[in-house]
């Protein structure tokens, strides 16, 4: 098998510290050369957390409303949250996954409720997915094609264009959803897989409880996720770790379960409460779905929302490609791993039944766990196919080191330019910010009115960022898709906004009309919201 770029052994060669036909190395150099390597690796992953926390404030989406304003309910509210009570009872799915539910319930607590603590749950979850592609990817191919990995999806579409009140294509960077941190989780225990493939003993046992834990945690984020556990052993296979250490992955993995199964049973009085509400989520679709339209969803979801998808099957091109001509173990791997999830993530959006839909693959965020493996994949077999050139071209000294990294820079130079050139004019959160100063200057209102969206995402600019309140008036709201306005949401201020993302607008495309009497009260200095006055109100006699 091709070595790797790294200076790590090649994957499920063990870390002996001799070879057969060199000089044992002295036991001191080589505790240096795996210190620094941890330092080099501590150090880039550290930087990819901070790149991601920049991108999260640079976008900096409002808080968003339903599935993450019900799990930020939840947390807050845990243990106390009744899976039959509205709004819980609409999404158990979505508040019984304690992975998510209880970190959010820990940052609450340390620094409050607000705007503040909404930030840093969702920059954890970015953190986890953008280091988790940056160590699988780094663990197979080498630092460089990790960090790239790790650049490419951080500045991508599907992670910037994530705010409904400008143009979104997908709720990932930003937002408090399972997502991102389950497919992050999932992606550290790889590439504590692949790290523990390059060691023996308890050096070994130690990354591979590592993995069980990190993954065992992503069932707890994300539960199709264990779709994924079901090839372990045929992971490990590939990586040539003994057919025994699957027990050593297992252990922690179902420790963790054991723990939500008891969490379960205090909090809602069954164990299964978290698999149930995940089993009972889906139905029949509001979207048109056939069972060819469902076979086609990896295709759709790359390529319906915005062109640069396409980087995601080209990458799968080219590691079935790279497999089918080096038959690199490394390349196989990722290939169980793509399948692995794909396979039921298809069949469960409608190829097995298009009127009872459990997972809408369609949707990018769906496929989040297995972009790190295309990615490392696509790097991997061009570096495993540029290594199979000729001797004599691979010497000459200008294709090294002029050529490449020419080629290099400027194709990561289109991409980022297409990447940041497809994200409009980010409205970020200011309209919202300039409300909060509004409200703060106007405590006489005493009631607003909006669509129940824009009535969750309200209740965090009613409070700082910290989640101190700075106006205590009434929110009334009403469902969007109401076919009229109700009557009595014109009994104080109304808020509105014209919904630029793929939400529909409110009541069928309703808006305050002057010439039956609404009134601006406020308007943002960017247009996106508005403060309207109702018609005066007939008098009751």
């Amino acid at each position: 098998m091709a070595q790797t770029t790294s200076d790590e052994p090649a994957v499920g060669e063990a870390a002996t510290g001799t070879e057969p036909d060199e000089p044992r190395r002295a036991l001191p150099a080589r505790a240096a050369g795996r210190v620094r390597r941890t330092r080099r690796v501590v150090w880039l992953s550290l930087l990819v957390a901070a790149a991601t926390v920049l991108v999260q404030w640079v976008i900096m989406t409002p808080p968003l409303y339903f599935d993450p304003y019900y799990v930020w309910l939840a947390a807050r509210d845990w243990p106390d949250v009744p899976l039959t009570v509205w709004p819980f009872d609409e999404v158990p799915h979505q508040v019984t996954r304690i992975g998510l539910v209880l970190p959010a319930r820990l940052v609450q607590e340390v620094l409050g409720d607000g705007q503040a603590g909404f930030f840093a749950v969702a920059a954890l979850g970015g953190c986890a997915f953008f280091v988790g592609t940056y160590l699988v990817v780094r663990s197979l191919f080498g630092d460089v094609a990790g960090v790239a990995s790790a650049a490419i999806l951080l500045i991508h579409p599907f992670f910037t264009m994530t705010n409904p009140f400008g143009r979104e294509i997908t709720w990932s960077t930003g937002a408090v959803l399972p997502d991102m941190p389950g497919a992050g989780l999932f992606a550290i225990g790889m590439a504590g897989l692949v790290v523990a493939s390059r060691r023996t003993g308890r050096a070994q046992t130690r990354m591979l409880i590592l993995a069980g834990v990190c993954m065992g945690s992503a069932f707890l984020v994300r539960e199709f996720l264990a779709f994924l556990f079901l090839p372990i052993p045929v992971y490990l296979a590939l990586l040539r770790i003994p057919w025994r250490r699957n027990v050593t992955v297992g252990a922690p993995m179902l420790l963790i379960l054991a723990v939500s199964l008891v969490h379960n049973q205090l909090v809602w009085g069954s164990p299964l409460a978290g698999l149930i509400s995940a089993a009972e989520h889906g139905g029949q679709s509001r979207d048109y779905v056939t069972r060819e339209l469902a076979a086609r969803s990896f295709l759709r979801a790359m390529h319906d929302w915005n062109e640069l998808g396409m980087i995601f099957t080209a990458a799968l091109v080219l590691t079935t490609l790279g497999w089918a001509v080096t038959h690199d173990r490394r390349l196989a791997l990722i290939l169980v791993w793509f399948c692995s999830l794909a396979v039921p993530l298809t069949l469960f959006s409608g190829v097995l039944d298009p009127n009872d839909i459990s997972l809408r693959a369609w949707l990018q965020r769906y496929w989040f766990a297995v972009l790190p493996a295309l990615l490392a994949g696509g790097f991997g077999s061009l570096i495993l196919m540029f290594r199979m050139l000729p001797s004599d071209l691979l010497s000459q000294r200008r294709l090294r080191t002029l050529v490449v990294p020419v080629l290099v820079v400027a194709l990561g130079g289109v991409y980022g330019v297409a990447a940041v050139r497809a994200v409009p004019d980010l409205p970020r959160d200011k309209a919202w910010g300039e409300l909060r100063g509004y409200l703060a200057g106007h405590r006489d209102i005493t009631l607003i009115c909006a669509d129940r969206r824009l009535a969750q995402t309200l209740t965090f600019y009613t409070r700082d960022v910290w989640g101190d309140p700075v106006w205590r008036g009434e929110i009334r709201d009403f469902p969007h898709y109401m076919p009229q306005i109700p009557r009595n949401a014109t009994e104080g201020p109304m808020l509105y906004t014209r919904w630029r993302g793929m939400e529909s607008q409110i009541a069928g495309g309703w808006r305050p009309d002057p010439t039956q009497g609404w009134r601006l009260m406020w308007r943002s200095s960017d247009g996106i919201l508005q403060l309207w006055n109702p018609p005066p109100q007939p008098r009751q006699d």
